[in-house]
C-alpha cells in the first residue's frame, strides 16, 4: 500500500512515540555534549562520577518521595538482570506473580528458579489484569505497575493479610510518569529508558527497610548468588555511590538531567498530570471514531503512558504505522507478540501533549488517504 504524504502543518514537532527506548529531550543532549562530555572517559571510582551517581540517587528519592528508611540502589544490567537477581537474593521461598503481559511473564519465569518453590502465577488475558491475594508460603508478591506490552496499568497496593511478605513492583515504564504512594511497595524497580528519558543498561530500585533486611539475610544464608546478580553487592556499592561494574556514564548523566527537569516542574504530580493529558487525547479520540477502540476495555486499567488502540477490519494498522514512519513519525507499531491490528503509542512525560494531538490528526489523515 502506498504511503500517504502528510501536510507539514499537521506534523508533530517530534515524531518519536516509541515505548522504549523513549524520546530523549534535546536539552538533555545539549547538556551531555557540554558539561557532560567532561565526565565521559573518566574513572567511575573517582569523585566526579560518584557525585553524579549520588545526584541521581537523590533525584530519584525526591521524585518518588521516599519515606524514612527507604533507599535507592542501582545495579548493572537493566530490568532483565533484576528479575534474575531477585530470584537469587529477594525471593526467600516462593513468589506470587501477576501476569497480564509480556514483562510480568518474564519475572514469573525467573521466579521459577529450581532453588525456589514454583511460583503462584496468576494470568489474565491481554488487555485485562488480575489481582493478588494472600497465599500461605508466599514471601514476594510481584506485578508490573504498567505493562509496556499491552498498555494495562495496575495499582500499587500492599497485599493485606500477609505482613511478612514483600510487595515487589516492576516500574520500568511507569517510574516518573505514574503517581503512587511508594510506601505501598517494598521494592519499586525500573530501568531508565522510558519516562526517565535515558538509555538502558542499568536498573534502579527504591527499597524499604524490610526489603533491605531480606536482601542482607538471604546474602548471609549461604545460598549461592553470582556476584553480578547479588543485590547485597548492589546495596553496598550504592551506598558508596558506585556500581559493581563500570556503569554507562552517559546514561547516568541523561537521567540526572531528566530528573532535574521533572522535579523542577513539580515532580511526580506534575509528570503524572502531563501523561494523563496526553493519553486522554488518544483514548477520547479512539472512542469517538467508528473504526477504533481502546484495547484495554476497563478505563480504570488503561495506562497513562502506553496507549494501545485496536482498529476494525476497515483499517490496516500495520500500513498506517508504516506510512507514519515514512513521514518520520516512528515506533507506533504494536508489541510484536500480540499480533493485533493495533497501534501502540507512548505518552511518556518527555512527549509533548500537543504532539499527541498532532499525531491524532496524522493518523486520521493517513487512514483517509489510504481509503482513497
Amino acid at each position: 500500500m502506498a504511503h500517504v504524504t502528510l501536510p507539514r502543518e499537521i506534523l508533530p514537532t517530534d515524531g518519536r512515540f516509541g515505548c522504549g527506548p523513549s524520546k530523549i529531550r534535546t536539552e538533555q543532549m545539549i547538556a551531555l555534549a557540554g558539561p557532560g562530555a567532561a565526565l565521559l572517559g573518566t574513572s567511575h571510582r573517582q569523585a566526579p562520577v560518584k557525585s553524579l551517581v549520588g545526584q541521581v540517587r537523590m533525584g530519584l528519592s525526591d521524585l518518588l518521595r521516599l519515606p524514612s528508611g527507604y533507599e535507592i540502589i542501582v545495579g548493572n544490567g537493566g530490568s532483565t538482570a533484576f528479575w534474575d537477581a531477585a530470584s537469587f537474593g529477594l525471593i526467600e521461598n516462593r513468589a506470587q506473580n501477576l501476569v497480564f503481559g509480556e514483562f510480568g511473564g518474564k519475572f514469573a519465569a525467573a521466579a521459577a528458579a529450581p532453588w525456589l518453590q514454583a511460583p503462584d502465577v496468576r494470568k489474565a488475558d491481554p488487555g485485562s489484569r488480575t489481582t493478588p491475594s494472600p497465599v500461605e508460603g508466599v514471601d514476594v508478591y510481584a506485578w508490573p505497575h504498567n505493562e509496556t506490552s499491552t498498555g494495562v496499568s495496575a495499582p500499587v497496593e500492599r497485599v493485606r493479610g500477609d505482613e511478612g511478605a514483600l510487595t515487589v513492583i516492576d516500574a520500568t515504564s511507569a517510574a516518573g510518569g505514574i503517581n503512587l504512594r511508594i510506601s505501598e511497595s517494598d521494592v519499586y524497580y525500573f530501568a531508565p529508558q522510558k519516562n526517565l528519558g535515558s538509555d538502558g543498561g542499568l536498573w534502579f530500585a527504591a527499597v524499604s527497610p524490610a526489603a533491605i533486611e531480606r536482601i542482607e539475610r538471604i546474602a548471609a544464608s549461604g545460598r549461592y548468588i553470582p556476584e553480578f546478580l547479588s543485590l547485597k553487592n548492589a546495596l553496598d556499592n550504592s551506598r558508596l555511590n558506585q556500581t559493581l561494574n563500570t556503569p554507562a556514564v552517559a546514561t547516568l548523566f541523561l537521567l540526572d538531567k531528566q530528573l532535574e527537569w521533572i522535579n523542577g516542574n513539580g515532580g511526580l504530580g506534575w509528570a503524572s498530570a502531563r501523561t494523563a493529558e496526553s493519553s486522554s487525547v488518544l483514548y477520547d479520540w479512539a472512542e469517538s471514531v467508528p473504526y477504533a477502540t481502546p484495547f484495554v476495555a476497563d478505563p480504570a486499567d488503561r495506562s497513562p503512558v502506553v496507549v494501545t488502540i485496536d482498529f476494525d477490519e476497515t483499517v490496516d494498522a500495520a500500513a498506517v504505522a508504516s506510512s507514519l514512519r515514512a513521514n518520520d513519525i516512528v515506533d507506533t507499531e504494536p508489541y510484536r507478540k500480540l499480533g493485533r491490528n493495533q497501534l501502540r503509542i507512548a505518552t511518556f512525560v518527555s512527549i509533548e501533549p500537543d504532539d499527541v494531538r498532532q499525531l491524532v490528526k496524522c493518523i486520521e489523515y493517513t487512514i483517509d488517504g489510504q481509503r482513497g
